[in-house]
């Protein structure tokens, strides 16, 4: 489909900036609004690149319903892109509260002020929306842990394990519902471990970059051999833009870049590029430590994207070894500059 006035909700964070980066420079016709809380994760510098007067940002809560409804009024929205969520992992176990209400009670909202935006009635749009499309923003995270073999598939039974997975599972049952019972023109994509630039500190590879530069520790949880399927960031953007483009009505879809790494392996490919372009008096990777394992940390994730691949014609430009080295160049600038 092809929007005329978009919302992205949670577009000051890592993933949503990045893409409205790239979108916007891709389709400067079509007005877009972004609407972020700005939370600790959101930053408005991760935006500064952007020139356009069809771009508009909003500071606000998609769990203020009014708001929402006013801005569909306002910008006659038919096409919303869903980005916003908590997401780290140890903040849900610290305090599950904020992800209930942001992923589960926020999702509800957005999805149903479109709906009644869009829709008169279950499968019967109103005049000039009936192309007019939901895209939700997921993870791999709900489909739970993987032992050494296997993959994520869309058919792989939801079984997550932590407050923020959990919260996740239910805001895509939430968009499920709404296709299967109102006919709601939705989509899903669920990603696996995304990096790059923009990405925020308290993640893995910017924590490592900047523990190592500054010479402090880097700790890794465990043992280091949780494994996670990682994708570029630009990657996901040129995903999601596909499916949202192209998907079929009420499907989900998998992102992932084939790029199973372990954490010993993440961690020892940053200080050995960091050894080359910025050596210190020793190798990085002396400052590697271990630290106790996350509650409840799952061993492994790994995505089939055969599905978007295949039927879509989307496939990852990036491998990790390529990814990382554009993301430590990313990184080392950004931190120079503070």
């Amino acid at each position: 489909m092809k929007s005329k006035s978009l919302l992205v909700s949670g577009g000051a964070g890592f993933i949503g900036a990045n893409f409205i980066e790239y979108f916007i420079e891709k389709h400067k016709e079509i007005k877009l609004v972004n609407v972020d809380k700005l939370t600790y994760a959101g930053d408005l510098n991760n935006l500064n690149g952007i020139h356009n007067s069809n771009y508009t940002f909003i500071e606000g809560d998609i769990c203020n319903r009014k708001l929402l409804h006013d801005l569909f009024t306002e910008h006659q929205f038919d096409g919303v892109i869903h980005f916003a969520a908590e997401s780290h992992v140890d903040n849900s176990i610290k305090s599950p509260g904020a992800f209930i209400e942001t992923n589960i009670t926020g999702t509800f909202n957005l999805i149903d002020v479109a709906r009644n935006f869009w829709m008169d009635a279950p499968n019967q749009y109103k005049n000039g929306f009936e192309h007019a499309r939901f895209h939700h923003i997921s993870t791999d995270e709900v489909y739970g842990t993987l032992g050494e073999t296997g993959l994520f598939t869309e058919k792989t039974p939801y079984a997550p394990n932590s407050p923020y997975s959990a919260s996740k599972a239910s805001s895509d049952f939430i968009v499920r519902s709404y296709f299967h019972t109102y006919g709601m023109n939705v989509v899903t994509t669920n990603c696996s471990n995304n990096y790059g630039p923009k990405q925020h500190n308290e993640k893995l590879i910017p924590t490592i970059i900047k523990k190592a530069i500054s010479g402090e520790q880097i700790p890794i949880y465990g043992n280091g051999l949780n494994v996670r399927d990682w994708l570029y960031v630009l990657d996901h953007c040129k995903g999601i833009e596909t499916v949202f483009s192209k998907g079929k009505t009420g499907e989900t879809y998998n992102i992932g870049g084939k790029n199973e790494r372990n954490n010993l392996y993440i961690v020892n490919t940053i200080c050995s590029i960091l050894d080359n372009v910025l050596p210190g008096k020793e190798p990085y990777n002396k400052q590697i430590s271990f630290v106790d394992d996350r509650a409840g940390h799952d061993f492994r994730y790994a995505i089939d994207a055969s599905k978007i691949e295949t039927e879509l014609g989307w496939k990852a430009d990036e491998n990790f070894e390529t990814g990382i080295k554009k993301t430590v160049t990313w990184y080392l600038n950004k931190y120079k500059k503070q």
